[in-house]
């Protein structure tokens, strides 16, 4: 019940610390996480812990550590995030991968030459075993459970590759823009076949892109200097160069001439002389009358013919409900049909 107990406070104050962050009060949030990491450290050793509390400390961790990093990103201190984790885990193969990859983050933003040397000492500590990764201080002991070896975690594949596309991908080949480095690191490094073939794909295709990129950069300075020097030779034949201008004009004339112009076009305007008074009428503007003029003579067409269209729908409608009235009162109906008694036949069969 003691550890059970201890459990539960812990999570509280893990709750309390998240609250903390939630509100803005980022130093308190950092300093009880800080508070919480070191009690979960110190009691590892301990063999009195449950196998249930041993199962909850690694997202104790996490939780604790998460709350920790964003405190100090708010509280402008991410330039000692990955140092102060490493002061309370002791190492950095010792703290949760989804912590220290936040860490890293969140200080790469900022300053991402002070993130290189932790990157490469995290990747570095650890061995591939077995389709895992273990620590290199406890990669001999793995066969023997060893006292303390709860500090020995290991961790996923997936989880260490995370922290190789960080470091190689996103720091050294588009950052640091240094791809020859991170190709002769993934040649070395202990990675599975496949995605070690993967990475040298894409890093390989990122420097192809690099190097067109460079050509085509420098090929507009070449082109640059080359119309530069150009146009200092071109200074003394100005003359040459109007006529050339006027060439390209008589040419661009020349080519609107044939183009082809609508017939109204032809004559801008209309003139009426009436008397003394000269009237100029538009061609567009007449063209547009017309056309109004037109429309309006469709319409009105249109709507005798749509009248008559509905006169002739409407009488026929009226005839076919004068014809069914007249079908429905002709039928003759007994009034007495319902009083009179049955046929004997009928009887005599029930």
């Amino acid at each position: 019940m003691a550890i059970t107990g201890e459990q539960t406070r812990i999570w509280e104050e893990i709750d309390r610390a998240e609250s903390y962050l939630v509100c803005g009060m980022f130093d308190e949030a950092a300093s009880l996480a800080s508070s919480i990491l070191k009690r979960l450290l110190a009691n590892c050793k301990l063999s009195e812990s449950s196998e249930s509390f041993e199962d909850d400390r690694g997202d104790m961790l996490e939780s604790a550590g998460m709350v920790l990093v964003q405190s100090m990103k708010h509280s402008q201190r991410t330039s000692e995030i990955l140092k102060e984790l490493k002061l309370l885990f002791g190492s950095l193969t010792a703290m949760p991968v989804q912590v220290f990859l936040s860490g890293v983050c969140f200080e790469m933003s900022e300053s991402p030459s002070t993130v290189q040397g932790f990157l490469e000492e995290f990747l570095n500590g650890w061995k591939y075993v077995d389709d895992r990764y273990y620590p290199l201080s406890g990669a001999e002991a793995i066969v023997s459970d060893t006292e303390g070896s709860s500090l020995m975690c290991s961790i996923r594949v997936d989880e260490y590759l995370a922290v190789v596309e960080l470091y190689v991908i996103t720091l050294l080949a588009r950052t640091v823009k240094n791809t020859n480095l991170a190709i002769e690191w993934v040649e070395k490094a202990m990675l599975p076949i496949e995605k070690r073939q993967e990475l040298l794909r894409r890093l390989q295709s990122m420097d192809s892109t690099v190097t067109s990129s460079s050509k085509k950069s420098t090929s507009p300075e070449l082109s640059n200097e080359f119309n530069s020097d150009y146009s200092q030779d071109q200074k003394p034949y100005i003359g040459h160069l109007r006529d050339v201008e006027n060439n390209t004009s008589k040419e661009e004339i020349l080519k609107f001439s044939r183009q082809r112009v609508p017939f109204f076009w032809w004559f801008p305007a209309i003139k009426l002389k009436l008397g003394s008074t000269q009237l100029v009428i538009p061609t567009g503007k007449m063209l547009v009358a017309s056309l109004l003029l037109l429309l309006y003579y469709l319409t009105r067409k249109k709507q005798a013919l749509v009248k008559r269209f509905l006169a002739k729908k409407a009488l026929s409608m009226k005839k076919g409900l004068l014809d069914l009235w007249q079908l429905a009162f002709s039928y003759q109906v007994n009034p007495l049909a319902a009083v009179q008694a049955l046929p004997t036949t009928a009887s005599g069969n029930r």
